[in-house]
């Protein structure tokens, strides 16, 4: 049983949309589901030559690589940057992907809940990431798909969802997905 979820957040600011959508996400699973968000902003861009016998691999990839493994499921909460992924995000993917054939993401089920502040709702972000997560052999839930318009709109001032149907919308979303990642782990 899934026990143990990571949450990658594609978005760095303090105060993000995504932030928000992780913290409400929380309050959706089970009290024995742990959520761990993992921490991107400290990983220098992916070089190969870090990987490399005699490498200087930065302490932040094997905090991060060893946190992904411990993990039995991932949730990405990615925002839209120009019809893409954040820079950040697609870091912390190539990061967790080496080295090669010895990655930490490998196998684990994934969820992707995108968001934007238009009315595309992530929709290129989502696609997009879920093409690396697949060639990376991450099983993506694939329905109910979680695009999230006009983001900063579903929450109040106490950063807490506002909006009932959303909620609702979410709670199926975590549901489906806890379903759908049990079949992936022991």
């Amino acid at each position: 049983m899934v026990k143990k979820i990571g949450l990658i957040l594609g978005s760095l600011r303090q105060d993000s949309n995504s932030q928000k959508i992780a913290d409400s996400l929380k309050e959706l699973f089970p009290a024995d589901v742990e959520l761990t968000q993992i921490e991107i902003s400290d990983l220098p861009l992916y070089n190969p030559d870090y990987d490399e016998e005699g490498g200087q691999l930065p302490e932040s990839y094997t905090r991060y690589r060893n946190q992904v493994k411990e993990q039995d499921g991932l949730i990405f909460i990615v925002a839209e940057y120009n019809r893409g992924l954040t820079a950040a995000l697609k870091n912390a993917v190539d990061v967790a992907s080496r080295p090669l054939g010895d990655g930490a993401m490998g196998g684990k089920p994934a969820l992707i809940a995108s968001h934007s502040t238009g009315n595309v709702s992530g929709f290129g972000v989502n696609h997009q990431l879920r093409q690396s997560l697949v060639f990376l052999d991450i099983p993506v839930l694939a329905k109910p798909e979680s695009y999230l318009a006009q983001a900063h709109t579903l929450f109040g001032e106490d950063n807490k969802l506002n909006n009932e149907g959303t909620k609702n919308f979410l709670q199926t979303v975590v549901n489906t997905y806890l379903t759908f990642a049990n079949r992936f782990v022991d």
